[in-house]
């Protein structure tokens, strides 16, 4: 018997659901990096029925799609924010949590390193209490 060649299938494109929306708006609305569960109290409130599972589908397809870049906080859990921005730093307030956008770079000296380690980049983070909490 003939084998039957498979019909090859559509490639699939990525949905651009309400949901979805409303987890970049939660991005463009804040303008600064967000935790998933500050995305899911923005998106729910634009969207009923969305679920923090979504919020997290939604986060690693924005991810891949490089729209989001995450944030890597010392002692905290990941936060995300719109991919694409210059160098730049964080300030993370000691009261509420959140973390802003600090414009650019102005760190004058460099870090004396060992002998023979090459520096490929650096982070750095402001920690304090933010406009609303001070």
């Amino acid at each position: 018997m003939p084998q039957k060649t498979p019909k090859p299938q559509p490639a699939v494109q990525p949905r651009n659901t309400k949901q979805k929306e409303a987890i970049r708006a939660a991005f463009v609305d804040a303008d600064r990096p967000l935790s998933p569960e500050e995305i899911f109290a923005s998106a729910k409130s634009n969207v009923e029925g969305i679920s923090l599972a979504t919020v997290y589908r939604n986060i690693n397809t924005l991810l891949n799609d490089r729209w989001l870049v995450p944030v890597e906080v010392p002692g905290q859990a990941t936060r995300y924010e719109v991919a694409g921005k210059g160098h730049h730093h964080h300030f993370h307030c000691n009261t509420c949590g959140k973390l802003f956008e600090l414009d650019g770079c102005d760190l004058q000296t460099k870090p004396r390193l060992p002998r023979g380690f090459v520096s490929t980049g650096h982070e750095l983070f402001v920690y304090g209490r933010c406009a609303e909490c001070r």
